[in-house]
């Protein structure tokens, strides 16, 4: 099995020239040859969507936003200036004395046991914030890479449908002439129009569903992506995965998810530890410095909160819960990351091990078996429904076909997914 499996299915690269309406400049006289459609690969189409997505930027966005987060937890906090103006009066005749003012700054400080952890938990939830935003991308491409598997499976699901098609509508004239001069009875004519109806319905099932894919797969990578284009699969579409041990190692290092978690696990640690200083006293400097007519006064001193009837338990409390919840999802997401790899490298396996059979012996037969079939009734020793048989068997092994490549492919997908690479 070749990483480039998928060039088989696009020998015969079907677009949507064909299939677009006759737009009002192609029904003049004058024959205009149509422009061919732009060709994409993978990764051309990745880097298409990395650049002009909404969403891309959106995730992007988020990453930011928790980047500037850490600035504000390093920001020293502002001092407090406070201006009071008055009078004095005798109590004895309210005789206006003289005008008084004072001033007053006060500078809280932000002392190392609350700002150390409380930068920490920023720059950790940025940290988390960066694992996710490469989660997201990971999980977009995942998306763009099945939807464009899915629409090289369409086109060679539409290709097969068409030859289907052309097969039966050939059989069938062949049995209108023989039942024009009484070589067959019309009973074989009945049926071939059935068959070749069901052959037409078939092929426009697959025409309907081949835009659809095309569209889902225009709609992931954005705008600038034309609508008629079309695609080709790459050298190394689908890369030979590493062993499942090795495979397991790397992501349990390297997957986003967990790496955001942990880091939210750190956070959690830090804001804990933030919490716990709080109760200590928080501690202000202060200057005032007032006049009146007859004095003026400058006084300096230090401020304190006494923690005397809140201790912050409430905060510490779901704090410390908020971190035993980060460490169990650590814990959860590891094992199950586990299991996933597991499983998506043995349905890459199995889907492999049935492509491999399929195209080497069982795909091969049933077209060897049809095509002596076709000889035959061309020859007059067999019958249509012979050639019938043979052509279902042919059809149901090709179709598997298509969706064990698929299979193959999602399974790859779902790998590189959990592995999150560029």
């Amino acid at each position: 099995m070749t990483p480039t499996f998928y060039t088989g299915l696009l020998a015969a690269s079907v677009t949507l020239a064909a299939w677009a309406p006759t737009s009002a400049a192609a029904q003049t006289p004058v024959p205009v040859a149509p422009q061919p459609a732009p060709a994409y690969t993978l990764a051309r189409l990745e880097a298409l969507m990395l650049e002009t997505s909404p969403a891309v930027r959106s995730i992007r966005e988020a990453t930011r936003g928790a980047q500037a987060a850490v600035r504000t937890a390093r920001t020293i906090p502002n001092p407090e200036l406070e201006v009071m103006n008055g009078n004095l009066r005798k109590r004895s005749n309210d005789e206006s004395y003289g005008n008084t003012k004072s001033y007053s700054l006060t500078q809280p400080l932000d002392l190392p046991w609350t700002r150390f952890p409380r930068v920490d938990a920023a720059q950790a939830g940025f940290e988390a914030a960066q694992a996710q935003e490469r989660a997201s991308l990971a999980d977009l491409r995942a998306d763009l890479r099945t939807a464009f598997f899915d629409v090289l499976r369409r086109q060679s699901e539409l290709r097969a449908a068409e030859e289907d098609r052309q097969l039966t509508e050939g059989i069938r004239k062949r049995i209108a002439l023989r039942v024009d001069t009484g070589e067959a009875a019309k009973f074989e004519l009945v049926k071939a129009d059935a068959e070749m109806l069901m052959a037409q319905k078939a092929a426009q099932s697959a025409l309907t569903r081949t835009q659809q894919a095309r569209a889902a797969l225009r709609a992931l990578v954005g705008p600038e992506l034309p609508e008629r284009y079309d695609i080709v699969p790459g050298p190394q579409d689908i890369a030979v995965p590493q062993s499942m041990q090795a495979l397991r190692d790397d992501i349990l290092q390297s997957n986003p998810v967990l790496q955001s978690l942990r880091a939210q696990a750190r956070q959690s640690e830090f804001r804990l530890s933030e919490q716990k200083a709080l109760r200590l006293p928080q501690v202000s400097l202060r200057a005032d410095m007032g006049t009146d007519p007859d004095y003026r006064s400058r006084s300096t001193g230090v401020q304190m909160t006494v923690p005397l009837w809140d201790w912050r338990g409430g905060p510490v409390a779901e704090a410390a819960a908020r971190l035993a919840q980060s460490q169990n999802d650590v814990q959860a997401i590891e094992f199950g990351l586990v299991q996933r790899v597991e499983n998506a490298y043995r349905q890459y396996e199995i889907a492999q091990a049935q492509v491999g059979a399929l195209e080497s012996g069982i795909v091969r037969q049933a077209e060897n078996a049809l095509r002596i079939a076709e000889t035959a009734y061309r020859a007059g020793e067999k019958g249509f429904l012979e050639v019938l048989d043979a052509q279902r068997v042919y059809r149901a092994a090709r179709n598997e076909l298509i969706s064990a490549r698929f299979e193959l492919a999602s399974a790859w997908i779902e790998l590189e997914r959990l592995r999150a690479q560029p």
